[in-house]
């Protein structure tokens, strides 16, 4: 889905998330005083919770959207990665604030009041409307593919469930239970700080860059290794931006290929890639001429300016040295093979041996260089 229309869709659900849970902060607050509910007050507060929720991100789902610019060359994916990692840090901190409070009021069930049955009312309304909210939220956040989103539906789902516990807390006290809503809220409290838990953790391994998962990378191995042209794959790297992955990789072909083919092949690997998985929207491949993850040998050679002024000065004055038309270089195994074109005329007085033999002898004592072929056209 386009970048700004699933920037739309999130800002929309997050709306109507914000607009129900204003609503139902304020009721349940209001009437939780009214009713004479500690219970249903905490639960207010917990629904003015969502609304911050809601607010950040509505804020990460603008800004998440936005086209890569200079600042952000790889986009602003990771908004809604930082929102997640919010929301999960927010979860374990209503976890422990309901934990808590639960406790503190086994220990103290004095200051517990006595609830009307408006309050039983208003916790119902608020489990049906948080329920929907859920579904609602959820959908949208499958058909985007985003676990910003995910995580907002999780945390309406967590306030329907406190809602629940409210609920149970309330009829338990109205029919002579005074600890029952303050034992299953430690239990919530246990499994709303898991649900932060394990949405955090993804969000933070994310930010640091950990790689995508082990099957899916096999899989997109597979599907580089059957490009035609690669004949290995290494130093294969991934990482996450939001719902994209972008990924980069050296792959070795055969190491005379011309610059145009290596960057044909290298297309090839690109569009592999992105077809294997719809998440991946950046890769950039590494042209190896040799596996360069085992052994790096050509590192320290001379680069092509200060070989070909080597060259020169051994090959002055030999046969045909002023006649040399290209030089081609080929960085191999820590040595440099060198390809030397000469026009055909260069035959005339010479035989193609002794112009070989001869570049072959002035190379012979020179650092780093090994191999020469010579080769002879008709360029005229």
């Amino acid at each position: 889905m386009h970048d700004i229309n699933r920037s739309f869709e999130s800002r929309k659900v997050t709306l109507v998330g914000a607009i129900v849970n204003l609503i139902l902060s304020i009721g349940k607050v209001v009437f939780g005083i009214i009713g004479q509910s500690q219970a249903l007050i905490a639960d207010g507060v917990h629904s003015i919770s969502d609304l911050l929720s809601d607010v950040l991100v509505w804020f990460a789902a603008k800004h998440a959207g936005a086209a890569p610019d200079e600042d952000h060359p790889y986009g602003h994916g990771r908004y809604e990665t930082a929102a997640t990692l919010g929301l999960g840090i927010f979860l374990i901190i209503i976890a422990a604030s309901i934990i808590l409070d639960a406790v503190g009021r086994l220990f103290e069930p004095a200051s517990l009041l006595t609830p009307t049955l408006i309050t039983l009312v208003i916790a119902i309304i608020s489990i049906l409307s948080k329920e929907i909210l859920y579904w609602y939220t959820l959908l949208v956040a499958k058909k985007l593919n985003s676990p910003m989103l995910q995580a907002n539906a999780w945390h309406h789902r967590t306030d329907a469930i406190s809602s629940i516990i409210v609920l149970l807390g309330i009829a338990g006290t109205m029919a002579g239970l005074p600890y029952l809503d303050a034992v299953a809220a430690v239990l919530v409290g246990v499994m709303i700080g898991y649900i932060g838990w394990k949405l955090g953790i993804p969000a933070l391994e994310e930010l640091v860059d950990k790689g995508i998962e082990e099957d899916r990378l096999e899989d997109l191995k597979n599907a580089i290794s059957t490009v035609d042209g690669v004949q290995s794959l290494h130093m294969l790297r991934t990482r996450k931006h939001g719902n994209q992955i972008t990924a980069d990789l050296h792959i070795q072909v055969e190491p005379f290929l011309s610059v145009s083919e290596g960057h044909m092949v290298a297309v090839a690997v690109e569009n592999a890639a992105k077809n294997s998985h719809d998440e991946i929207t950046d890769v950039t491949v590494h042209i190896d001429p040799e596996d360069d993850e085992i052994s790096d040998n050509s590192r320290d050679l001379p680069n092509r300016g200060e070989a070909l002024t080597t060259l020169k000065k051994a090959l002055a004055g030999t046969i045909c040295a002023n006649s040399i038309e290209k030089i081609q270089l080929h960085y191999l195994d820590g040595r440099i093979h060198a390809d030397f074109y000469l026009p055909l005329n260069c035959l005339d007085n010479n035989t193609s041996e002794q112009i070989q033999n001869t570049i072959d002898q002035a190379l012979y004592e020179l650092d780093y260089f090994d191999r020469s072929q010579v080769y002879f056209s008709n360029n005229g």
